[in-house]
């Protein structure tokens, strides 16, 4: 893998527009920012290598060495990635209530990975109105603050670079397939530095098809009701193909086919839906609500899950051989979408080139077959 500076990574993935706002860049240095889900270079680099190319995962990502830094094995390219076992899960008694999209396990085992002192500080995405707010959190009670999902891009990783600057050592992120895919690489110390140390303790994924563009979200809603009045939002599970905005006198049902033009264009280039590289990963449970499935992949994760149990924190169930077969078929669905798109971005024909984002040559097909 090549690691380059901050000018290739400009040039390859923001002028491309394949950024996705994931925040691993910003904070690092003084250089990058980010304004209304917007990533920009403010200032010129000469660094030949940077960190913020060493972690963004829409440059070159090598899958192998991930799978056997983590995994001690090649990367299988298999839909749901690497696992031990997969549950239904949701929030057990001695977890505090709270706006919950589904089942709550999310807010319960980083609540309970605070106050057993597994992680010193958690870096969660909260948010002010429609915009996403990544916040790094000490105290178990909030938590619970930052519950409920986000559908729009959040740069949730430059606190992870704030809680590195002010000394935590033990964080815990819950974040989106590329936010994993990025704090992976932050785990592999790919720069080579003799003085490196890994801060991250727990990860938590989601699972995530797309992320919507901020500017462009606030626009289209903006156009059909009073942003003020929006409560919360929520994506039910197949086949219900709507978005529900969640206003203080009433539901609105929007089509997805009608948002699906918002979605940033790095996330169609992207072969992750379940965080394939957390220590847990966690999304809805199709036809339950109120719980959640469950990927528990690394010994790590499996620990944390059963203590989770064992205090009363979360509860855990079988899941139903069809719900996991429905899984596996979305995962699958988004790995070969991605590849197809960047066999005809690369491609290079005029008419795809209208139609999906510019890839560069480090995008290596082979990386997930």
């Amino acid at each position: 893998m090549q690691i380059s500076g901050s000018n290739e990574l400009v040039e390859q993935i923001l002028k491309n527009d394949l950024c996705v706002a994931c925040g691993a860049c910003v904070g690092l240095c003084p250089y990058f920012k980010v304004y209304r889900g917007k990533v920009a270079m403010t200032f010129p680099c000469d660094l030949t290598q940077g960190r913020c190319y060493a972690y963004c995962p829409k440059t070159e990502v090598d899958y192998d060495n991930l799978s056997q830094t983590f995994y001690g094995k090649p990367y299988q390219g298999s839909a749901l990635g690497e696992y031990r076992r997969i549950a239904a899960s949701r929030a057990g008694d001695k977890m505090i209530s709270g706006p919950f999209q589904n089942g709550g396990t999310v807010s319960a085992l980083m609540t309970l990975a605070l106050k057993t002192g597994m992680i010193d500080a958690a870096v969660l995405t909260d948010s002010d109105g429609l915009i996403p707010v990544p916040r790094l959190i000490t105290k178990e009670e909030e938590v619970v603050q930052c519950a409920s999902a986000k559908y729009v891009a959040s740069p949730t990783l430059s606190c992870v670079n704030k809680g590195v600057e002010e000394g935590y050592d033990r964080i815990g992120v819950v974040g989106t397939p590329c936010q994993m895919t990025a704090v992976a690489q932050m785990k592999c110390n790919l720069l080579d530095k003799a003085d490196f140390k890994d801060p991250i303790a727990f990860t938590v994924g989601l699972f995530c098809t797309w992320a919507l563009d901020f500017r462009t979200f606030v626009d289209f809603l903006s156009d059909r009701l009073d942003l003020s009045t929006i409560c919360s939002m929520d994506i039910p599970p197949p086949p219900a193909e709507v978005l529900i905005v969640k206003t203080a006198d009433k539901d609105i049902e929007i089509p997805l086919s009608d948002i699906r033009p918002l979605v940033l264009k790095g996330c169609s280039v992207c072969p992750d839906m379940t965080a394939e590289w957390a220590d847990v990963s966690v999304g809805a449970y199709e036809g339950k609500p109120g719980w959640n499935t469950l990927i528990i992949r690394s010994e790590k994760g499996e620990v944390m899950v059963d203590e989770a149990v064992k205090e009363g924190f979360l509860i855990v169930d079988e899941l139903p051989a069809l719900n996991l077969a429905h899984l596996i078929q979305g995962a699958d669905g988004k790995k070969r979408r991605a590849r197809e798109n960047i066999e005809k971005a690369a491609a290079g024909n005029d008419s795809e080139r209208n139609k999906q984002p510019a890839v560069t040559e480090n995008w290596k097909m082979s990386s997930f077959q």
